[in-house]
């Protein structure tokens, strides 16, 4: 594969929808650069022996473009959450939607990445509203795909890159249902009763910021 020296790999506000991405070609990743979000994708290794005969084998790793798959579901999410976002966020409640207005306030003091908006409008967006605009399907989707891999344990995913504040959506997952459920005991979409899973101690110490009691606690 041919080397690519990319000057300046940042063209994107991290405030913002991507909206320019590098290309990537037969040969690889490009210093070209294409208008609009990539898609979400994945790249498929391609499993090969050193040798002829090798019991052994290893995973070529080059990243090009004759490997990646498209992650439908993820994209399809994606551009229907994307149509709400831009009309208006509708449908939800009075509550989600204060919250959605001083998450997005563009004179807000420290303003959230817009990575970390978008997994609180999908989220809101598969608990409040998909199924009042014929979206049925994502949860439909969803199931199947937790049927398959995860009986019993349904789960939601949100996939973020270190260093884009996962810690912060956490809380914002919180306080929505939190504050939605006090608002309406009765309504079964939200809850006010978590459970955090760390993988060891030093996580957990850092996640001491989700404890309402905490003094320095991020829901203030």
């Amino acid at each position: 594969m041919s080397q690519v020296v990319i000057e300046n790999p940042i063209i994107n506000s991290p405030f913002d929808e991507p909206s320019r991405h590098f290309r990537f070609t037969d040969e690889g990743i490009s210093n070209e650069i294409v208008a609009g979000r990539r898609s979400s994708s994945y790249f498929v290794p391609i499993a090969r022996p050193k040798k002829k005969n090798a019991k052994q084998l290893h995973f070529d790793t080059e990243w090009t473009q004759d490997r990646i798959e498209e992650n439908k579901l993820v994209n399809d999410i994606r551009r229907r959450v994307a149509l709400w976002r831009k009309g208006g966020y509708v449908g939800v409640t009075p509550v989600t939607a204060r919250l959605i207005a001083y998450w997005t306030d563009p004179e807000r003091e420290k303003k959230l990445f817009f990575c970390q908006n978008e997994a609180l409008e999908t989220a809101i967006y598969l608990a409040e509203v998909a199924r009042k605009y014929g979206d049925g399907w994502i949860e439909n989707a969803l199931r199947e795909a937790n049927d398959t891999s995860n009986p019993g344990l349904p789960r939601t995913a949100f996939k973020m890159a270190t260093g884009s504040g996962k810690t912060v959506v956490m809380a914002m997952l919180i306080a929505w249902q939190t504050l939605n459920k006090r608002a309406n005991p009765q309504d079964a979409r939200f809850s006010d009763t978590f459970l955090i899973v760390t993988p060891g101690i030093t996580i957990r110490d850092r996640l001491r910021v989700l404890l309402p009691n905490d003094p320095e606690n991020y829901y203030r």
